[in-house]
């Protein structure tokens, strides 16, 4: 962090910010209600936060409110669940209509002591180490340019590939999308567009700068912040708001991963804070609990500030230009040139950082983030906490 006489410029004016939310997904058949269960207690939240799902999510307070509860609950659950399954997990996802989570399983006989953790359940064929499998078999496959990305779906208990709609009939499409169902159950989808990273030339004042491209911090760890690899290669200096240095890029992995660290020094600091740009009050982070598919989540980037969706799949590998990224998370929430590596929250829990996708904050789009705890444990870096 750096002062101006007479103004604080605060380290957090260059991350990212983000709040709880929720969504929901539909799953195979074969559900099991869960016991009936009090409704959780409403959780802490700031006002500004409070009018944030208001607006983006067309909800009263009360009901950002147990929102809030709800889906901290369902975090909870999704951890006993897998506890309780063991081998026999398959995945699981949040439907913020009932406020449940549903965890599937490949064992009929496990049912009840999942319903015991709170989670609804689904008897399903394929257990989550399967589908890893098969999608780590279609991984090694070359894609052509009109595959966008493949993920394992837990709702559908398959690999789904997607594939430009406009490509979809390219012979070397086709013969990609033959070639991964030999690999495994596979279920194909169409996408808008082609995904691309969210990089952007210089422009004054934003946040950080490394040659003459813009991205976004995401997260303060001890020495430094994560951000996104195609910011940066490992040695690269990175410049702050008043074009002073910061650091540099101490690792960095692009394509493969969207992953990168840089040290902090020269006058800044880190602290454990992401920037609510006005639209929510500067949150702090306050842990990095993983939020589960169909939950909502929230990003701020230097370009497009605020917004916020809903986390639609997870370890998806995204066909970029440059290469297959892997193990990505993709949401619904949108982003534009500049926003790369910026911070992806769920209530006071860091998530990941921001690295491309399609679309834009006019029309609508998709993103993807790389997992923040995937980030930590890689360099072995321990995320900045209040």
């Amino acid at each position: 962090m750096r002062r101006r006489t007479g103004v604080r410029i605060a380290f957090s004016s260059m991350l990212l910010v983000g709040t709880w939310a929720s969504a929901s997904l539909t799953s195979t058949a074969g559900a099991a209600p869960a016991p009936a269960a009090p409704a959780p207690a409403p959780a802490p939240a700031s006002a500004g936060m409070l009018t944030a799902m208001q607006n983006d999510f067309g909800l009263t307070e009360g009901q950002a409110r147990e929102r809030l509860a709800s889906e901290k609950s369902a975090i909870r659950v999704d951890r006993a669940a897998q506890r309780t399954a063991g081998s026999t997990y398959a995945g699981s996802w949040y439907d913020a209509k009932s406020g449940k989570l549903t965890v599937a399983t490949t064992s009929a006989h496990k049912t009840e002591a999942l319903r015991a953790t709170g989670a609804t359940v689904r008897v399903v064929r394929h257990s989550e180490k399967e589908l890893n499998a098969a999608k780590a078999r279609i991984d090694d496959l070359s894609a052509p340019e009109g595959v966008s990305s493949w993920h394992v779906a837990p709702r559908s208990n398959k690999v789904v590939v997607n594939v430009v709609a406009a490509q979809k009939n390219d012979n070397d499409v086709r013969r990609f999308v033959d070639r991964a169902r030999k690999a495994g159950p596979v279920q194909v989808e169409t996408v808008g567009s082609a995904p691309s990273t969210f990089a952007a030339g210089t422009v004054g004042g934003d946040p950080y700068y490394t040659g003459n491209v813009r991205c976004s911090i995401g997260f303060s760890v001890h020495g430094g912040f994560v951000t996104a690899g195609h910011c940066g290669q490992t040695g690269a200096s990175v410049r702050g708001w008043d074009n002073s240095t910061i650091g540099n890029f101490r690792g960095s992995s692009f394509p493969d991963n969207d992953y990168a660290w840089v040290s902090v020094g020269n006058g800044w600091w880190t602290v454990p804070v992401v920037l609510g740009w006005g639209t929510v009050s500067d949150q702090l982070v306050r842990g990095s609990n993983e939020a589960p598919i169909g939950a909502s989540i929230c990003r701020s980037g230097s370009t497009t500030h605020w917004h916020c969706g809903n986390v639609l799949a997870k370890n998806e590998t995204v066909n970029y230009s440059q290469g297959a990224v892997h193990q990505m998370t993709k949401t619904s929430v949108c982003a534009e040139g500049g926003d790369s590596g910026g911070s992806f929250i769920s209530g006071d829990q860091a998530q990941g950082v921001t690295s491309g996708g399609w679309g834009n904050c006019g029309s609508g789009g998709q993103t993807w983030y790389q997992p923040i705890n995937e980030i930590l444990n890689r360099y072995g870096l321990t995320l900045h906490t209040a």
